[in-house]
């Protein structure tokens, strides 16, 4: 199967072993991952960031064969879940930046396609998610002070963009972003 939106057509991935069991040399109980998996959360760190600090510093290959369970659903069962999926997080910082060039470089033809595939990535995201959490996803200019807006429904409710208070659910991207 090809890629959705480049020529390539590789399939190659990570090959996870086949024993689903842990490994006989760790030592580490399943008690003592979740309680590094919460510390790490509180820091600030995404799921993805999380399994490779696991992985690379205290020897857990997969999270799933220690704990039963991977590191997205022990971060929602203690309540620490990103409220923004990690994928959909991505795109739109993605397209953040490709609209800040856009606004120092107007003429540039190829960043404006490629901002419109990703933004199509980040809709199609938003519409395929299991649970409510983001049914809708606008990507506006705001008029008053250009910065870019979003909105999510069932996702927020109080609007963060200081200079658009509308109805629905805006958001001042950069805020939401930290950048």
């Amino acid at each position: 199967m090809g890629r959705m939106h480049s020529r390539g057509k590789g399939i190659s991935s990570s090959a996870l072993p086949y024993k689903r069991t842990p490994p006989s040399w760790l030592k580490i109980s399943s008690q003592d991952v979740e309680e590094n998996i919460c510390k790490f959360a509180k820091k600030g760190l995404t799921p993805s960031q999380i399994g490779v600090i696991l992985r690379d510093s205290h020897g857990i290959a997969q999270v799933k064969s220690v704990t039963g369970s991977k590191i997205l659903r022990i971060l929602k069962a203690h309540g620490l879940a990103p409220e923004i999926p990690e994928d959909l997080y991505h795109l739109i910082k993605k397209a953040v930046s490709i609209r800040k060039h856009l606004e120092r470089n107007r003429k540039d033809k190829d960043s404006k396609f490629r901002l419109i595939l990703v933004e199509s990535r980040i809709h199609r995201l938003a519409r395929d998610q299991e649970a409510p959490t983001c049914v809708e996803v606008r990507i506006n200019n705001c008029q008053h002070s250009g910065c870019i807006e979003i909105d999510w429904i069932f996702i927020f409710s109080a609007s963060l963009c200081g200079c658009c208070w509308s109805t629905s659910s805006c958001h001042m991207i950069e805020g939401l972003l930290g950048g």
